[in-house]
């Protein structure tokens, strides 16, 4: 697939190499070409784009920017970029309060949820919420003595959602899909609990969660 990445902080970068390595035609956007230099020369089948121009270029488009900048990072896109495909986001609400015990603050609540603003602001884009309980490092072919670990997803559009589940598969994930947009408020949380070993014991060993059956 073509696949535009917007963000090109280490998660976008990680992405973007991951779906390179994987075959796929990437395009990665950023609001600073110079910080992508060295990437780009290492990685000679990237493109770099702004905003706008990555989304056009995909046929699916990654989000990939701190969750505050997300609207803001959207409107630089245009709606006209996103209508009818598949946007994988990757994103978290994390607030501005320092943690507390070793869990992050939110700036959503457990009756909201970021990717549903997303959604709301953007109703012809099919938001896709994936790769948002996990840190970068494991993110792409991730390597753990319990087998593959679990991607949790979720969105309104059911073909969007397979597009995305056989993009991370492809990773080397399980998929579990919880639904509906309004799961990401149970999703998003994740990304506190994966964060509570690193931030509250100064753990930042590789782990992941697993769905059992």
């Amino acid at each position: 697939m073509k696949i535009g990445v917007i963000g090109s902080g280490e998660v976008g970068m990680t992405l973007a190499a991951g779906f390179l390595k994987h075959g796929h035609a990437v395009t990665i956007g950023t609001r600073s070409p110079a910080k992508l230099k060295d990437w780009a020369a290492q990685r000679p089948g990237a493109k770099v784009a702004d905003f706008a121009a990555t989304a056009a270029f995909g046929e699916a488009v990654v989000l990939a920017v701190a969750g505050a900048a997300a609207l803001d990072a959207l409107k630089l896109v245009g709606a006209a970029n996103l209508d009818g495909k598949p946007v994988i986001d990757a994103c978290n609400p994390i607030g501005d309060d320092p943690p507390s015990h070793g869990v992050l603050s939110f700036f959503t609540s457990l009756t909201d949820s970021l990717m549903e603003r997303l959604q709301k602001a953007y109703p012809k884009a099919h938001f896709v919420k994936a790769f948002n309980s996990v840190g970068a490092g494991q993110m792409v072919d991730p390597q753990f003595a319990g087998g593959k670990p679990t991607m949790f997803i979720c969105g309104d559009d059911e073909a969007a959602k397979r597009t995305v589940a056989a993009l991370v598969e492809d990773f080397g994930w399980e998929v579990a899909d919880m639904g509906a947009v309004e799961a990401a408020r149970a999703i998003e949380p994740l990304c506190m609990l994966w964060c509570i070993p690193g931030i509250g014991r100064g753990d930042w060993s590789p782990h992941a969660f697993k769905l059992l059956r």
